[in-house]
């Protein structure tokens, strides 16, 4: 059995759904303390602009040392209503968002207090329509260094991380809406790669392992 540990991230990109595909066990990091301009909260999407990034608001304290699991969800403002309308706004013409919308509604709808959960409810979806079957299972105490038995990405998939470090991930190029304009713009949020590619996501997420 294979394994490696990711971080918890929201409608993480292609990178991140490559490890959930080709890994028969993940763990998700609950205990590392939660930092700002990383996955966890935030993705980049396609828009008729150009990349957009969504930010997931927390609500702050005054301790700098927070475990991810602990960190809330910010109630004020109109977040949830924003996000979803972008997404809608982005990706509505794409060939298979109408049939995936109403499994996504429902996240920018409702209410759930933590970053973790939410990040986790919306990953369980994504690998069941993606029909990705690695066994997931969340870490019990914050670990510096593993054995080489798992591989650690928990660092690696990072914004600021240029993808050539992953000698893992080589993006394979798919149809995307807007490519015209802008050319393939390469992992991005998997939403981008579910919505123009629909059941055959999984067949970019294999030819993009190495």
């Amino acid at each position: 059995m294979s394994t490696c540990c990711l971080t918890t991230s929201y409608l993480a990109p292609v990178q991140y759904y490559c490890k959930l595909y080709s890994f028969d066990h993940v763990i998700i990091e609950r205990h590392c303390n939660y930092i700002k301009q990383t996955y966890r909260n935030r993705c980049v999407i396609a828009a008729a602009n150009g990349l957009m990034v969504l930010s997931l608001p927390i609500e702050k304290r005054d301790d700098p040392k927070q475990p991810t699991k602990d960190v809330r969800l910010s109630e004020h403002g109109n977040w949830r209503h924003l996000h979803w309308n972008a997404i809608v706004s982005a990706y509505n013409s794409t060939p298979f968002f109408e049939y995936y919308r109403d499994d996504f509604y429902p996240f920018f709808e409702k209410k759930i207090p933590f970053l973790f959960d939410f990040n986790e409810g919306l990953r369980a979806l994504i690998c069941e329509l993606l029909s990705i079957e690695s066994r997931v299972t969340f870490s019990e105490c914050y670990q510096i260094d593993f054995s080489d038995e798992v591989a650690d990405y928990r660092e690696l998939i990072h914004p600021k991380k240029k993808i050539s470090s992953d000698v893992h991930f080589s993006p394979a190029p798919y149809y995307q809406v807007f490519e015209s304009r802008y050319g393939f713009q390469a992992n991005l949020s998997i939403i981008d790669l579910l919505f123009n590619m629909g059941p055959e996501s999984g067949i970019v997420l294999r030819d993009s392992i190495r």
